[in-house]
């Protein structure tokens, strides 16, 4: 684990770190793992969503993370059930569709990164994937001004149902060009929000983004949207006696 120095004030961190965090799961003793990664000085924290069965080790997330690390963006990877729930929801298969379940474990890591020191003032966005996009548009709708900005990929954002008129953080919706039934879907979604929102469609790609080149603009695309909603922090300067300001 790197040295991390924050400027207690501004929750400016000085020094990126990578590290393993368990977000305590209230009134069942377990905890949720997930793989937290902080540039230095960073602009915000995006929390990921994985859906349909998948987890914080999804190679095309981790891609994006990586990229979102890359232009200043925190990441915070997490398994949205408990190692036991996993056990289960690989013989049941009924978890991973749970979306109030696996919306109330993102509020539950959202409060957790709002209680770190190095992420406390940092504005906060969700990117979800499939089933995980609806889990992160019901957090959002929950949770209103707490997220600035929302991102899907080849996401159900239907599956919000009603939660989506309550949506205020705005949201890019991502599909790609060959994925007509989702993309249909994702329409259908953007028509019942009415925050500030976007749907991309990436030529060529189909549902998982696996054609070449298509997972670089998803990255591309998820960046700039956080950028853009992230607030530019101010700078952060010592006095003369060495303390921060």
């Amino acid at each position: 684990m790197n040295h991390t120095q924050y400027d207690s004030g501004n929750s400016g961190v000085l020094e990126e770190f990578t590290r393993t965090a368990h977000v305590p799961i209230l009134g069942n003793g377990n905890s949720l793992i997930a793989d937290w990664t902080m540039p230095a000085n960073a602009r915000g924290v995006v929390l990921f969503a994985h859906g349909s069965g998948s987890g914080r080790q999804s190679s095309r997330n981790r891609a994006v993370a990586r990229y979102l690390v890359s232009r200043s963006i925190g990441t915070f990877l997490m398994d949205l059930l408990s190692i036991e729930e996993e056990r289960i929801d690989n013989v049941t298969r009924h978890l991973r569709f749970d979306i109030p379940l696996l919306a109330k474990r993102l509020e539950l890591a959202t409060h957790w990164i709002r209680s770190q020191p190095e992420s406390r003032d940092l504005p906060l966005g969700y990117f979800g994937a499939s089933t995980g996009a609806a889990a992160a548009l019901v957090a959002a709708a929950k949770l209103q001004d707490e997220i600035s900005a929302v991102v899907s990929r080849g996401g159900r954002p239907d599956l919000a149902g009603s939660a989506l008129a309550d949506v205020t953080a705005p949201t890019l919706l991502i599909v790609g060009g060959r994925d007509p039934e989702v993309e249909d879907l994702n329409r259908q979604a953007l028509a019942r929000l009415t925050c500030n929102r976007k749907l991309s469609i990436v030529p060529g790609a189909t549902h998982l983004f696996e054609e070449s080149g298509t997972l670089d603009q998803v990255q591309l695309l998820a960046a700039n949207w956080f950028l853009k909603q992230f607030p530019v922090p101010e700078p952060i300067t010592m006095n003369k006696g060495g303390d921060f300001r």
